[in-house]
């Protein structure tokens, strides 16, 4: 189906999906200390009448699955501020529309002391001017492996505060990113990025201009194939009551 926005063609027959599957195997990627996600059936009953729901067992007409994993740490997921304030916010309420014009970016983070940072002038740059909804960050290197990479206690790349502020400043509401964190790994709580993005100023205490509707999604993989530029974004949650989703972000090319 082809539909028209704004200016623009847009093919809905031809997704760019972003996002990295979740399974049970060790080639899933991992964040934040935790072991990998578990899909496994349920089992009810006694030894001697058990019932397993796995049609292969031959104990069942279906399969009937316990899934147990982590959103922040497991893949690709979407978080609101929730995520870094004492009070509950949930992403189900907090994101309420689902396209999004974005721009892609391909940076590659500066090293500074033992740290890589993508910085504010990276960012301003590869913007251009533009002041898009959503920012879709793609790091260089670009390997395959981000696809199960297992980030604990590795230091991966991360967002400088300024570069933060600067995108919050532009007025984009959603930030996407290829990493686990828009901040260091081990920032003794600090989370510069996230609030600097959120405009969170008391995690204890929200002010009343912080960005209630703005999202940000970590570890998403954007093919080399997509090139850099204008796209349109389906951002996709499943309806959690909780501070972050699994998530399924789409780019369609705008024509």
């Amino acid at each position: 189906m082809i539909a028209q926005i704004n200016n623009f063609k847009v093919d809905f027959s031809k997704p760019l999906d972003i996002s990295i599957t979740l399974s049970n195997t060790d080639e899933n990627p991992i964040a934040w200390y935790i072991e990998k996600p578990v899909i496994e059936p349920v089992v009810l009953g006694s030894e001697d009448s058990e019932w397993i729901g796995k049609v292969s067992e031959g104990k069942s007409s279906t399969n009937f699955n316990n899934i147990f994993f982590n959103p922040h740490g497991h893949g690709t997921h979407t978080e609101c501020l929730g995520h870094i304030t004492k009070e509950f916010y949930s992403i189900n309420k907090s994101l309420r529309t689902f396209f999004f014009l974005a721009e892609l970016i391909s940076v590659e983070p500066e090293k500074q002391g033992e740290d890589f940072v993508i910085t504010k002038a990276q960012i301003e740059k590869a913007l251009n001017g533009k002041t898009p909804e959503a920012i879709v960050i793609r790091t260089l290197p670009n390997e395959n492996e981000k696809l199960s990479r297992k980030y604990s206690n590795t230091n991966p790349p991360y967002l400088d505060e300024k570069a933060s502020e600067f995108i919050r400043e532009s007025g984009i509401k959603h930030l996407l990113i290829d990493l686990p964190s828009v901040d260091k790994e081990h920032d003794e709580g600090k989370l510069l990025a996230h609030k600097a993005f959120w405009n969170v100023k008391d995690v204890n205490n929200l002010n009343d201009d912080a960005r209630l509707d703005c999202t940000i999604t970590e570890m998403i993989f954007v093919k080399d194939e997509i090139l850099d530029g204008s796209y349109l974004l389906n951002l996709q949650i499943a309806s959690f009551e909780n501070d972050a989703s699994p998530s399924k972000p789409v780019l369609y090319s705008l024509e």
